[in-house]
């Protein structure tokens, strides 16, 4: 599980390098974006794989905009982070990758295609 400070990190890593605004729009949506994955039931998850928990993580954090600036490559590098600490990467051109994001941010992808996108270009490490 990825935690608040090692998102913000994250995002003022990202920041600092390819430039923008750092910081927080709406802290309680950032720590709705980093929980979500974890929702569930007393005997069931939500998002039981490590794909449907990278899916839920960049929904919500490119679509809810926790950040001021840097919303979508922070979601994305989350997404690519929960894939990978389970030895799974994305395998898409630079293109591909950006239309995805962007394809999320203007909300003409559903959870299920973002999943679907995900599991069609998942690799084993």
């Amino acid at each position: 599980m990825m935690d608040i400070q090692e998102v913000l990190l994250i995002h003022e890593t990202l920041i600092a390098e390819f430039r923008g605004v750092n910081g927080v729009r709406d802290y309680n949506l950032l720590v709705s974006a980093i929980n979500r994955p974890f929702a569930g039931t007393n005997d069931s998850e939500f998002y039981p794989t490590t794909y449907l928990k990278a899916a839920a993580v960049i929904e919500s954090i490119v679509k809810n905009h926790p950040f001021i600036d840097g919303n979508k490559r922070t979601g994305y590098v989350v997404m690519r982070l929960f894939l990978l600490s389970d030895g799974l990467d994305i395998n898409a051109s630079q293109d591909e990758k950006y239309e995805f994001v962007i394809e999320i941010a203007t909300g003409n992808l559903t959870i299920e295609d973002i999943t679907s996108w995900i599991l069609n270009h998942l690799i084993q490490l």
